[in-house]
């Protein structure tokens, strides 16, 4: 950041993040918001300008239909801030490459910003950023997409959570439902599904499973609309 420019933080989320799915289309946030599930990344990786605009639109007009959801936009952050969106998640590099009057018009939104971390040294630099929140992973091996970083594990997980604080921590990377239990134990905020979720065989009774399992931890999920 410049110099001349003052340091701010960017807004603080409004809610726990709880069980947080990541989807690849609107039609996955509307249905998980049925479901009951309040907070949720949009993540649209292969739709065109056009149908890019349109997901997003209707995963930001799906989540302010209701009270005390979160839905926030993975990378678009030009389309999230246009739409007037809850928040917005971004990589380090993304974040990296941001000019300062692009960083000082996110904070100044209003948005909500996530942040990934994948090693101690995209630790500090996200927490120097002062998001909303930060993502530690991949927390164990993921077949989603090939990553240059090795896995977390539960140990690191729970030691950098501790550092990242005051900045609440979402777990994600290779997360099951059945490691639920195990990556909640390591005190984050909550825990990032993809695959849990989306490749279910029964995706609702998926998310009732660990919707279930939260609210008996009481760690943040509202109640479930089954």
């Amino acid at each position: 950041m410049s110099k001349n420019l003052p340091e701010q933080a960017f807004a603080p989320l409004i809610a726990p993040l709880g069980f947080y799915p990541v989807v690849p289309d609107a039609r996955w946030v509307e249905q998980l918001l049925q479901w009951g599930v309040r907070t949720i990344q949009l993540r649209c990786k292969r739709a065109g300008d056009a149908d890019l605009a349109l997901q997003v639109r209707a995963a930001v007009a799906a989540g302010r239909a209701i009270p005390g959801v979160q839905v926030i936009i993975n990378d678009h952050w030009r389309l999230a801030l246009t739409e007037g969106a809850y928040g917005v998640h971004l990589g380090q590099e993304d974040w990296a490459a941001l000019p300062d009057p692009e960083r000082e018009a996110l904070r100044a939104s209003g948005m909500r910003l996530g942040l990934s971390t994948h090693t101690p040294e995209e630790l500090a630099l996200a927490h120097a950023a002062q998001p909303s929140y930060l993502a530690i992973g991949p927390v164990y091996p993921t077949t989603l997409k090939v990553m240059p970083y090795e896995p977390v594990g539960l140990e690191r997980l729970a030691q950098w959570a501790q550092q990242a604080a005051p900045y609440p921590v979402v777990a994600i990377g290779g997360i099951s439902l059945e490691r639920l239990p195990g990556v909640l134990a390591c005190g984050v905020n909550g825990v990032a599904v993809v695959s849990a979720v989306t490749q279910a065989p029964d995706p609702h009774r998926a998310v009732a499973l660990a919707l279930g399992l939260f609210q008996r931890l009481k760690l943040g999920t509202s109640e479930s609309e089954q």
